[in-house]
């Protein structure tokens, strides 16, 4: 299989996975409106309130996470590797220059944030860059890029969106029919009554299960482009040897990242939080920000 075979299944799998999402959003919504009585009004709220926090976050996200990691500017003098590497790549890609940043920690990891292209920033920490030779750093550099050309951070502020129209919805409808809120039903005999009856039941289940379910498919969408950033990543370096090896170095990296939060944990290069990885199975999967890294070398190894 060559990268671009696989850039385009992932593409693939990425549009599949989100039309999925959208199909859910709008019909857990429509069941929950009709089940508890209410009008797409408070969908409108929901959206509206929702929209305003995510666009808050993505807007000023480069400035959040940089803070929240205590990171600082790199110095091309001081991490020549890291400066270079990244020049190379966003002249070829024809890329605007990131900001580079780096994080004083011995925990081996990486990740870009930044609205767009033009106001990117990548971010290693000093036992990456130290531990990796230059063409493993320049196959995270890449991975990082990746994720800035593929807009993958609007995307996932938009998952975030709708993410949390969802928890709203179904923590407002249940406060609220608790309370004895809700319009007045029509057709509450005969059949009418059954059918608004089978609504309700629906909306209460779908109302319990849809924050969890939107949060398992957020996750599965975020580790589809992590699989996207990694093809990206050899279409850039057309090595797809060095990031193997720089995945199979951090992944052997048992330090966790001392900067990294759950909130955080699926901006990096690698899960940072290393404690995680000692579950296994299928349930730990679902709720993973990351696939496996045996996943993601066996893709590799297949180019």
């Amino acid at each position: 299989m060559t990268h671009y075979n696989l850039v385009a299944a992932n593409k693939r799998k990425s549009f599949l996975i989100i039309a999925f999402f959208m199909i859910f959003i709008m019909g857990t919504t429509y069941v929950m409106a009709r089940g508890f009585g209410y009008g797409l009004d408070v969908v409108g709220l929901a959206l509206i309130f929702s929209g305003v926090m995510s666009f808050t976050s993505y807007w000023f996200s480069d400035k959040i996470i940089l803070s929240i990691s205590g990171a600082r500017p790199a110095k091309r003098e001081e991490f020549f590797d890291f400066y270079t590497v990244t020049e190379n790549l966003t002249m070829s890609q024809r890329l605007p220059m990131p900001k580079l940043y780096v994080i004083e920690d011995t925990a081996m990891n990486a990740f870009a944030t930044g609205r767009d292209p033009e106001h990117a920033v990548v971010c290693a920490t000093t036992g990456l860059l130290s531990r990796l030779e230059r063409s493993e750093i320049e196959g995270v550099v890449a991975h990082e890029l990746s994720h800035v050309k593929n807009y993958d951070m609007l995307l996932m502020s938009i998952v975030t969106i709708l993410v949390g129209v969802v928890a709203l919805l179904a923590d407002w409808m249940l406060r609220m029919t608790a309370f004895g809120g809700g319009r007045k039903r029509d057709g509450d005999s005969n059949g009418g009554g059954q059918l608004q009856l089978i609504f309700f039941v629906v909306g209460i289940i779908l109302a319990l299960l849809s924050p969890l379910i939107s949060q398992l498919i957020q996750l599965a969408i975020s580790r589809r482009r992590e699989f996207f950033a990694d093809a990206s990543a050899v279409e850039m370096t057309k090595n797809p040897q060095g990031l193997a090896r720089a995945l199979q170095k951090i992944s052997q990296d048992r330090e966790p990242l001392e900067a990294a939060n759950k909130a955080t944990a699926h901006l990096y290069f690698a899960n940072p939080l290393k404690n995680l990885n000692n579950a296994v199975g299928l349930f730990s999967s679902l709720f993973a920000t990351h696939p496996p890294v045996e996943q993601r070398l066996e893709a590799l190894r297949s180019l």
